[in-house]
């Protein structure tokens, strides 16, 4: 891990953290600690419920739609998940799904997460995201929304979530988000094809203008998008992101966080739990370090770190060829996930 000076925008941003989540903070404030111990300070994306209103293109998670007859998360078993994970000293849960905006329980998700002791953001596609909504999530706890919008051309969006008129409500959403006095960031991918596109530049201008930091998405090789190695993106790609960093709010998940440079965020920086309750290395890593609901999470994350504490200058599920002929493609037509022995081995 490379540390590094935290940038004027970091620093307001943690002022806004201390006054307003004073529990998060001290948090926060412990991860130099926790990383030189070897621990993890992972951002928590929790898959609470697959339930969604759209069938994109690239969905990475239809292949755990269908799980049948296993245990998954109920509100007793998110506040326990909340409890370890807070005396772990992990500050940052993401919850998506699935669209977190049609879980008919989301008010009880949420209550039971315990928003102070969390810095708490919700993905959406901006099809249910009002004024009404946006007000209702910020008086619940939460802090950030990520909004999915891929490209600013309407019929393109449209066309890539197989949604007819979602491009007109993720547009809506944007100022809905920002009047309700949410943090926001848009969520885009971007694949090989589109990152020096004309296009590309001009999503990154409009969202400058809308003031909304852009977390790019890399396309992953799995889910949907299982093979598809024409989509990948490059070292030569990133690279040129990274440049574009100079002079838009534009990052992705190689980019520093935390003052903290943590390459590849697979279990040091990220964790993403599913609705069944096996912890994965990432969202799109689909190996099981061990399951929620047999072991506690701290043991889990001290397995997961075994395998990924060095610190990887690229994305293993979209960059490295290597990576995804050796591991990656040893999951796809399993039943999923998959034990992270039978990929990597015992370590």
């Amino acid at each position: 891990m490379i540390n590094r000076p935290l940038t004027k925008l970091e620093i307001e941003k943690r002022n806004q953290l201390k006054k307003n989540k004073p529990l998060v903070f001290e948090k926060v404030m412990k991860y130099d600690e926790k990383l030189a111990k070897g621990e993890s300070i992972a951002i928590i994306q929790f898959q609470y419920d697959y339930a969604c209103n759209f069938h994109c293109q690239h969905c990475s998670i239809s292949s755990f739609r269908h799980k049948k007859g296993e245990r998954f998360f109920k509100i007793d078993d998110v506040k326990e998940l909340s409890r370890q994970a807070d005396e772990y000293g992990l500050g940052h849960l993401d919850l998506t799904g699935g669209e977190p905006l049609v879980f008919k329980d989301l008010d009880k998700v949420i209550e039971a997460i315990d928003p102070n002791k969390f810095y708490l953001q919700v993905d959406t596609n901006g099809w249910l995201m009002d004024e009404v909504a946006a007000k209702h999530l910020k008086s619940i706890g939460v802090d950030k929304i990520q909004l999915s919008l891929d490209n600013l051309n309407g019929a393109e969006h449209d066309d890539f979530r197989k949604k007819p008129g979602s491009f007109d409500k993720a547009i809506r959403s944007i100022d809905a988000i920002k009047s309700a006095g949410l943090n926001m960031q848009l969520a885009t991918v971007v694949t090989h094809q589109r990152v020096h596109s004309d296009e590309f530049i001009q999503f990154l201008e409009f969202a400058g203008k809308k003031e909304c930091a852009v977390s790019v998405v890399f396309p992953k090789l799995v889910g949907e998008w299982e093979g598809r190695t024409d989509l990948a993106i490059t070292g030569e790609d990133i690279a040129y992101i990274h440049e574009l960093s100079s002079k838009y709010h534009v990052y992705d998940h190689l980019s520093p966080k935390y003052g903290q440079d943590l390459g590849c965020l697979a279990v040091k920086g990220m964790i993403s739990i599913t609705k069944w309750g096996d912890v994965l290395p990432c969202p799109w890593m689909y190996f099981s370090l061990g399951n929620f609901f047999k072991e506690p999470l701290k043991d889990i994350l001290k397995k997961g770190m075994k395998y990924f504490s060095k610190n990887e200058r690229k994305c293993l599920v979209s960059e490295d060829k290597d990576f995804i002929e050796k591991y990656i493609s040893k999951t796809y037509g399993k039943d999923l996930p998959v034990k992270i022995e039978e990929i990597m081995g015992s370590r």
